[in-house]
């Protein structure tokens, strides 16, 4: 039995992770959960049904309306008047790390965004295994992550990771010649820059395989993601930038691949569903039967692959200079994105400016390249990502104006 914290419980990783937990109550125990507070009737749901210690949430004013949630939950099941016991509930911005630090085996990060930086350090710092969903706070963090994470103590969420860490199960550090991310390309795969001009926030949230949030799902449309993504294997697998690969594969079935010295690539394929790679992070290095349903080959399919376009969808490439610089590069690639997409969803830019700004601000701050070699701190990555923020901020701002 492994007691269990769940960052981000309300978003679409932590509601199927909780799902995971439904399926294996053997194997899982709920102790904590912490969301942002938007949707307190769903976490008054989680909580009455998985019974936590402690509950987070970031909004300090949602508290009450949690409350009130939680005992029109308890009403709507029948309980009694009285046989309610309240959780501890933790409010404001620290909240998901105060969640973060409770003594248990695993926490699973699923907040979206820079703001799962401090409780990824939170969680390492307390020897729980993390399994890591925020992809973000690993790129921004870089060696701050690295340096508190012992040896296998961060466990991939991703799909794509999942695969790489499948893959190389195969084989020996030394025998990897070569990692290829696979993306299923959004959905605008296909489309020109001049296509993807008049692209509205509606249509860039019909990703064609996956259900997330709007700010990833508007990062798999820019290939932002897979920027992310990029970096994201860079740190956690060790492997140099330009020894991994992107390839376009629409359907979505073959989540990563490992090339080996020999010449041989393994594939990880299964039919995309996010509760395989939750189950194999939270149950790692064990398997969880039945956590997902397999390839079914009876039936015929196809499988295609495509190179990337970096000039329709640039991010990519822009996530590798940014790796390839200063440390905090990649916290201001990100911060820089997170504000664009802000702007793109209120009206304020189109879609091909959110990589157009990021382009600017980032080689804004490569060209400065000002305390390059100093040592990587909290403060330094928490400045950069302010300034990525506010550099791509007043970007907005000057073609709001013009347009």
């Amino acid at each position: 039995m492994r007691d269990l914290v769940i960052l981000g419980s309300t978003g679409s990783i932590g509601t199927q992770a909780l799902e995971v937990v439904e399926a294996n109550p053997d194997r899982f125990r709920v102790v904590g959960l912490a969301a942002a507070g938007g949707d307190t009737a769903l976490l008054a749901a989680q909580v009455l049904r998985h019974r936590p210690r402690v509950v987070g949430v970031a909004r300090a004013t949602a508290v009450q309306d949690l409350q009130l949630a939680l005992y029109a939950e308890a009403k709507r099941n029948g309980w009694n008047a009285g046989e309610l016991k309240l959780p501890r509930i933790v409010a404001g911005p620290t909240a998901a790390a105060e969640v973060a630090g409770l003594e248990v085996d695993l926490v699973l990060n699923g907040i979206t965004g820079s703001a799962g930086l401090v409780p990824t350090l939170t969680a390492l710092e307390t020897g729980a295994t993390l399994a890591l969903a925020n992809k973000e706070s690993l790129v921004i963090g870089g060696s701050l992550v690295t340096d508190a994470a012992r040896e296998g103590q961060i466990t991939a969420v991703d799909s794509e990771h999942s695969a790489i860490a499948q893959c190389l199960r195969s084989g020996r550090a030394e025998e990897v010649d070569r990692v290829i991310l696979t993306a299923s390309g959004g959905p605008f795969r296909g489309r020109s820059r001049a296509d993807l001009v008049e692209v509205t926030p509606a249509q860039a949230l019909q990703h064609p395989t996956w259900d997330m949030g709007r700010l990833v799902t508007t990062n798999s449309a820019t290939l932002v993601n897979k920027g992310l993504e990029l970096l994201e294997a860079h740190l956690l697998y060790g492997t140099a930038l330009d020894r991994i690969d992107v390839v376009v594969h629409p359907q979505s079935i073959v989540h990563s691949m490992v090339q080996f010295v020999d010449g041989s690539t393994l594939a990880q394929c299964s039919p995309p569903d996010m509760k395989l790679p939750i189950a194999l992070a939270m149950g790692w290095p064990d398997r969880i039967a039945g956590a997902a349903a397999a390839c079914d080959w009876t039936t015929a399919t196809s499988w295609t692959f495509e190179p990337l376009d970096d000039e329709a969808f640039p991010a990519v490439a822009l996530a590798r200079a940014a790796g390839s610089g200063p440390a905090t590069a990649p916290a201001v690639y990100n911060g820089a994105n997170e504000e664009c997409v802000e702007a793109f969803h209120a009206g304020r830019i189109g879609f091909c400016d959110i990589t157009d700004i990021i382009t600017e601000v980032l080689h804004r701050h490569l060209d400065e390249q000002d305390g390059a070699a100093a040592p990587l701190t909290l403060e330094r990555v928490l400045a950069a990502d302010a300034w990525g923020r506010t550099e791509a901020a007043a970007a907005c701002r000057a073609r709001a104006e013009v347009g």
